[in-house]
């Protein structure tokens, strides 16, 4: 290059900002997905090892919350229409899983009441959840 003559364009991309801020919101995402959760706070009972929870694809996931108020994934519905809003959820899904996250400060009759709702309403096998005893959060 010499003084005064005109500097050669380099029509050349550099991907290296691009992939930073992918790898960035990629990291963000992978954080935040776990607090990402449906339903109403609930205060979960803590056991020595729970079962593997597994994922969430085909889960219907059913709240009572510590007033004994029903939850189905995130939208509040009542006792008298418990049934046909289980069935509403589910909608098309082939092989759902219905998984209960009860308050820790229910009676189990409370829990196993809505279990037995679960089961009028056709469904079997009714998943619990619970935390590992000594965990923060959920």
């Amino acid at each position: 290059m010499r003084l005064g003559e005109p500097t050669k364009m380099q029509a050349a991309i550099n991907i290296t900002p691009l992939v930073d801020v992918v790898l960035v919101l990629l990291i963000i995402f992978m954080v935040m997905a776990p607090e990402m959760r449906k339903g109403p706070d609930v205060n979960l009972p803590n056991t020595a090892k729970p079962s593997d929870q597994g994922d969430e694809r085909g889960r219907i996931l059913v709240s009572v919350d510590q007033a004994g108020g029903l939850w189905i994934n995130d939208q509040s519905v009542t006792a008298d229409n418990f049934g046909e809003a289980l069935g509403v959820a589910v909608g098309a899904e082939n092989n759902p899983r219905v998984v209960i996250r009860g308050d820790a400060r229910l009676n189990f009759r409370e829990v196993r009441q809505v279990m037995l709702a679960i089961e009028q309403a056709g469904f079997r096998g009714v998943g619990l959840i619970a935390k590992r005893a000594g965990a923060r959060g959920e």
